[in-house]
């Protein structure tokens, strides 16, 4: 076993809690589902607007088409 100075166990219980704080804010985070949720919600909005906010407009001809396809199935089943 080799002898350590006091300083080099300084340095290794320094290097360890900081791992142990990374872990620690790591799961932090994913225990934190409110922040979860808002990082969703705005990873959703981008992909579903462009640039300059808008609805994407292949994004608004799907929904229309969901709808109308929808609509027509109901129509279908009611008569």
């Amino acid at each position: 076993m080799t002898s350590r100075t006091p300083e080099e166990i300084q340095a290794d219980i320094e290097l360890q809690r900081q791992h142990l704080a990374g872990t620690i804010d790591a799961l932090a985070a994913k225990l934190d589902v409110k922040s979860q949720a808002k990082n969703k919600a705005a990873e959703v909005k981008d992909r579903a607007t462009d640039d300059s906010g808008r609805p994407r407009p292949e994004l608004v001809g799907a929904v229309a088409a969901v709808v109308a396809l929808t609509v027509a199935f109901v129509w279908w089943r009611r008569r």
